[in-house]
């Protein structure tokens, strides 16, 4: 790896949610005024939807008109459907704090999958970082699944973390719904990744990934390795209960 990740372990995830609101709110600060625009990636998911409630309670003092907050990924779904990330963000996050429609960019899952796929890697790829010739994310939320998905590339469709376009089209292996994701270049360029990962039924796959034992090459997650970027865990007890 070319990084050596930091775990950072917490009793609970309301714990986990509350540390990291108060983490992202000094780092998001201090990066608006070394910097024009910090460039942000969300996932969603119920650990990220704590740390939304979590940001509204603080309410930090951050200028979000310096700021670019994008999606991992997302289903293709309307952003008023349950289950799209950004309506669920929208909700819990950006409405309550008022954050400006001109500091976020949703993935359009009512359109077609594979166009909005390029639609949204050519938009990445016009707004984040403008100073570089490719796209690097100050920050990206991941989470993971227990079967050791990231973004929204699954383990059967592992090849998709290497297309060379920005963004794809992965497909849940139970349900077939299609969504929208970054693939591995794009993470993988960021200056700094986070993973949030909570729940007992996730530390097996914490364990072989954080450690590369076991099944890990198996997993997406594994796939993430910052090139010239920092990786943090947060975990709660429980998704860390088998490492050592």
């Amino acid at each position: 790896m070319n990084t050596s990740p930091v775990l950072k372990i917490f009793a609970d995830k309301e714990k986990l949610a509350d540390s990291l609101a108060r983490e992202f709110s000094e780092l998001v600060m201090r990066l608006a005024k070394e910097k024009q625009q910090v460039d942000i990636a969300f996932s969603g998911g119920s650990t990220p939807n704590l740390f939304f409630k979590a940001m509204v309670r603080l309410n930090p003092p951050i200028n979000w008109n310096k700021v670019r907050l994008y999606w991992v990924d997302d289903r293709c779904v309307p952003p008023v459907h349950p289950e799209s990330n950004f309506g669920a963000a929208y909700q819990a996050f950006l409405e309550p704090l008022q954050i400006p429609g001109s500091s976020w960019f949703r993935i359009r899952g009512e359109e077609d999958p594979l166009k909005e796929a390029i639609r949204y890697g050519e938009l990445i790829l016009d707004q984040v970082s403008p100073e570089l010739t490719f796209p690097v994310f100050d920050i990206v939320f991941l989470g993971m699944g227990a079967d050791g998905h990231t973004a929204s590339i699954f383990p059967y469709q592992a090849a998709l973390w290497n297309e060379e376009q920005l963004c794809t089209v992965g497909i849940h292996p139970d349900t077939g719904q299609q969504r929208v994701s970054f693939t591995g270049h794009l993470i993988n360029a960021a200056a700094r990744v986070a993973f949030l990962v909570t729940g007992q039924e996730k530390a097996g796959v914490v364990k072989e990934v954080v450690m590369r034992t076991g099944n890990f090459a198996a997993y997406p997650a594994a796939l993430v390795d910052p090139h010239h970027g920092e990786m943090e865990w947060y975990l709660d007890e429980a998704a860390a209960s088998e490492l050592s």
